[in-house]
């Protein structure tokens, strides 16, 4: 029941909108200016890159600060070797968090793209999915660098965490089956019997960490179509607006983007960001 209630909270956290507060705080709503996300990138390409950092770090607090707490408090945290049940809890609190970003009750059950989100509660997660989240992060990185596609950066860091996180989890089963056949008693065990006897820890992760992806990847899905039809906007590229040219994809034409299922923000459906991270 515990674990129940960290993720309930973990999901009113991550419903807050810091992004458009923080419009609101300047006197704009951000859904009408530029990409009309309520992400840190749209934030920071409209009120400057100040705004940025503060959205984002507000953003990354939401995943980082509950599964943090509540690893604290249930004795997960820093630890690897955890009972299984303790494992989807805590998994649970991670995906509460991130979901309330994804689908804001207070904005019609839309909302970002979740990539601070999940990255805060990756790193909130220490150090089960920590290690596979800054393997993930690699990969950003080094795509951003190469092709400049905040949203491919996003996508490629995705589809690789969950391989990431049994990547980890396969090398500590290694490392603990090394440590056994040290054991003069456990020396001449037969592999398999090892195996069994030390078994692979990571499944609940693997399999959270896929569903995460794929939350991240329908985010993501109308980036792709650009991408594809090679109209993605790159990183620096002068095409952010103050003020929208057109609606939003799903609204009708001549529609107030506020009014179109009440939010106006990402439902994977509005302009990619070009100069920072998507949320």
């Amino acid at each position: 029941m515990m674990w129940l209630a960290y993720a309930i909270g973990a999901y009113l956290l991550g419903s807050v909108p810091f992004g458009l507060l923080i419009g609101r705080a300047n006197g704009i709503d951000i859904r009408e200016h530029g990409s009309g996300n309520i992400g840190a990138s749209n934030l920071g390409r409209v009120l400057g890159k100040r705004f940025f950092f503060l959205c984002f770090s507000l953003d990354l607090s939401k995943g980082l600060a509950p599964t943090l707490l509540a690893g604290s408090m249930m004795g997960t945290l820093g630890r690897f070797s955890i009972e299984s049940h303790d494992a989807w809890g805590w998994l649970l609190v991670m995906v509460c968090a991130v979901s309330g970003h994804l689908f804001s009750p207070w904005l019609g059950f839309r909302g970002g793209k979740g990539v601070a989100t999940a990255l805060g509660a990756l790193l909130g997660m220490f150090p089960a999915m920590t290690a596979p989240g800054a393997g993930a992060l690699v990969v950003f990185i080094v795509v951003l660098a190469l092709w400049r596609y905040i949203s491919l950066a996003s996508c490629m860091a995705a589809i690789t965490l969950p391989f990431w996180t049994w990547f980890i989890f396969s090398q500590l089963q290694t490392r603990e089956m090394i440590r056994w056949r040290d054991h003069p008693q456990w020396a001449n065990l037969p592999t398999d019997e090892l195996q069994m006897a030390v078994p692979y820890a990571g499944t609940p992760f693997v399999i959270v960490a896929t569903v995460l992806a794929g939350l991240v990847i329908f985010k993501h899905r109308s980036n792709l179509s650009r991408l594809m039809h090679g109209t993605e906007p790159t990183i620096g590229s002068a095409d952010a607006r103050v003020g929208r040219d057109s609606p939003p994809e799903d609204s009708a034409p001549g529609e107030n983007p506020s009014e179109a299922g009440g939010s106006g923000q990402d439902d994977g459906s509005e302009a990619a960001d070009g100069q920072a991270p998507k949320e």
